[in-house]
């Protein structure tokens, strides 16, 4: 009874206020003008970018990234269509039904009704209006929606409302909600992925999965509203619809522009732009433009590559850091700090150290190749044995305790086989040894002593350093500075700084032949043989420390030299445990995640192979005393 008295009343109520409505509409159109689409943008912050000029974040704006609508995929434009207004590119401005449906229950419920909007509408009241439910808010929305289509056209309309809708998590427009939600641009989303951005828009609070066992089942439901929307009007095949299953959402991060894993490049961005000499002032509100290093397809294939092989259950303390440069350039395609910035100020890839374990011996092998000692020499691989460092006795181990007796140089490489490494560095000479780390990579500020041990590895480098040095193999000895910007430009397009390579020769091509045919022994059978599926040539090295505390996987193609290191907070713990391995080495999760890595990085690139090696010290076996003397191999 009282409802039909309130509908009565609302009907005597529209009646009356037809009039009233009318004259409100008509003050309206004359005094309600189009705001500037874009005011809601800092033109004045500073926009990093990927190396093919793709954005991946501002410094000193809102969480919003502008795109061309020619840049948003079909497939997310159909998606958010079939989401909210399949007839968008045939209808008016503002739909009659949805309209009077808003007019009345907002009449009903005292102003805070619900709403009913075209996806023109939706842009009028997110770029220019206030969130409120009432008339005279309605009525001007309806007055901006319909100056907005007389002055725009559909794609112009589509472009700006896509670019500013809001999709929780502090992001607006569909470039931000793919980082948010799946950790990639929006030009890398699967069907799926954007039928899940589609759904979402709707009520992000409502929709987003994370946030409660209700929300996930909301969003099933969505999605398959979207899906079938998208089939239904053609814009998906019955066999795509049949395929696309609910994909997995990334947990949330705080919201801002340094969020995610994106945050640690554009925090690495702005030191270096400091080192360069540009203040604070200019990177807030100076309108530049970086272009920086980093290789979109590269980048996204490191987040990735980490985000599906982290062990599971793993320890709140557990961090793998990753950097990928490219060789006798210095450039930095690729970099993996942390998972969120936001919630940790330091970059495990450039910040963070760990202990180096057998990463390290490469540089006793090219301190053996440099005095003549050729990979065919025969080394006593029992274990343990005890050697002498300054006098003291120092007792060496293999990994497992394993005793190999006598093999060669290469085999021991492959093996990684400690007790042959620490003679192999003394024989050399200590200080050669350290000076080949210098020269490969290795920064003076890196601690590295003269000592037997050198050659296993104690030394705790940054990631960036061990994947530099490896850089340095695979430019057959061209070393090169790393760095991230590229360029920067100004608000009035002039060019305001040019990243420079720095580059030396600082080993002999032959060595560095006769290093990485070693390196590839490792891949090939050794106990790096988890990036054998990479399927293209590959050279590197694993890295244990003592007691499991860290591990490593360094290796390069002849394009790309990367390195990957988890570890933890502390070196008195050990990784051992971690997703379910008694024994974590470099040869398991760093070295899967390296060949995810490279695979995605490199898709598309050609296959490449290394030089021939050159037998550096000749090809006649030799047999290594534990005197360090060489005696010809007994036949």
């Amino acid at each position: 009874m009282i409802r039909k008295k309130l509908i009565r009343a609302a009907i005597f109520l529209g009646g009356f206020g037809f009039v009233a409505g009318s004259t409100l509409f008509a003050l309206a159109w004359f005094t309600v003008d189009i705001p500037d689409p874009n005011s809601y943008v800092n033109s004045q912050s500073t926009i990093i970018q990927y190396a093919n000029g793709n954005e991946i974040g501002r410094i000193g704006a809102q969480n919003r990234q502008i795109l061309p609508l020619t840049q948003i995929p079909l497939n997310v434009r159909n998606g958010v269509l079939a989401a909210e207004d399949r007839n968008f590119y045939s209808n008016r401005a503002f739909s009659i039904t949805g309209l009077a449906s808003a007019v009345i229950d907002n009449i009903l419920s005292l102003g805070n009704g619900r709403g009913g909007s075209t996806i023109t509408q939706q842009y009028a009241k997110t770029a220019f209006l206030t969130p409120e439910r009432s008339i005279q808010r309605k009525i001007k929305e309806l007055v901006i929606a319909l100056k907005l289509e007389n002055a725009m056209t559909k794609d112009e309309i589509f472009e700006n409302y896509l670019n500013t809708i809001y999709f929780g998590r502090g992001s607006y427009g569909v470039q931000t909600a793919a980082q948010q939600y799946f950790n990639r641009n929006v030009d890398q989303l699967t069907l799926s992925q954007s039928a899940v951005i589609a759904s979402i828009l709707r009520s992000p609070g409502l929709y987003d999965p994370v946030l409660s066992e209700e929300n996930a089942t909301r969003l099933e439901n969505r999605f398959a509203y979207v899906i079938e929307g998208m089939k239904s009007e053609k814009w998906i095949t019955e066999e795509q619809a049949a395929k696309a299953k609910l994909p997995a959402v990334m947990p949330r991060t705080t919201s801002g522009s340094l969020s995610g894993p994106k945050g640690y490049i554009i925090d690495a961005v702005q030191k270096e732009l400091t080192k360069h000499g540009f203040t604070e002032e200019q990177m807030q509100v100076g309108g530049l433009v970086v272009k920086t290093t980093i290789v979109e397809q590269a980048q996204q294939s490191a987040v990735d590559a980490v985000s599906k092989l982290y062990p599971k259950k793993a320890p709140d303390n557990l961090h793998i850091g990753l950097v990928a440069i490219r060789p006798g350039t210095g450039e930095i395609i690729a970099m993996y700090g942390g998972a969120d910035y936001v919630t940790r100020q330091l970059n495990d890839a450039t910040q963070s150290i760990a202990l180096a374990g057998s990463t390290f011996k490469p540089f006793a092998l090219i301190a053996a190749l440099e005095a003549g000692i050729p990979l065919t020499s025969m080394w006593n691989g029992d274990s343990p044995q005890i050697f002498d460092d300054l006098g003291k006795d120092y007792e060496v181990s293999n990994y497992g305790n394993e005793g190999w007796g006598q093999v060669d140089l290469l085999f021991a490489t492959k093996h990684s086989i400690n007790t042959i490494y620490v003679p192999l560095g003394q024989k050399a000479g200590l200080e050669r040894v350290v000076d080949a780390a210098r020269r490969a990579g290795i920064p003076e500020n890196v601690a590295m002593v003269p000592a037997p041990s050198v050659s296993l590895g104690v030394a705790s480098p940054h990631v960036i350093d061990v994947a530099n040095s490896y850089a340095t193999f695979a430019a057959q000895g061209v070393q090169a500075k790393p760095y991230l910007v590229a360029s920067v430009t100004g608000p009035n397009k002039g060019v305001l700084y040019e990243g420079q390579q720095q580059t030396q020769e600082v080993f002999a091509k032959d060595v560095m032949a006769d290093l990485t045919y070693a390196l590839k022994e490792v891949v090939n059978g050794g106990t790096g043989a988890a990036a054998l599926s990479l399927g293209r040539p590959a050279a590197g090295k694993t890295g244990t420390s003592q007691s499991n505390a860290s591990a490593w996987f360094s290796a390069y193609t002849p394009q790309l030299a990367a390195s990957v290191a988890m570890f933890r907070d502390s070196a008195s713990e050990s990784l051992n445990g971690i997703g379910g391995l008694n024994s974590v080495t470099g040869g398991t999760f760093p070295a899967r995640i390296w060949t995810a890595f490279m695979k995605g990085a490199l898709k598309g690139e050609p296959v490449m192979s290394f030089p021939a090696p050159a037998n550096v010290g000749g090809l006649e076996p030799v047999v290594m005393t534990s005197g360090g003397v060489q005696k010809p191999k007994s036949k």
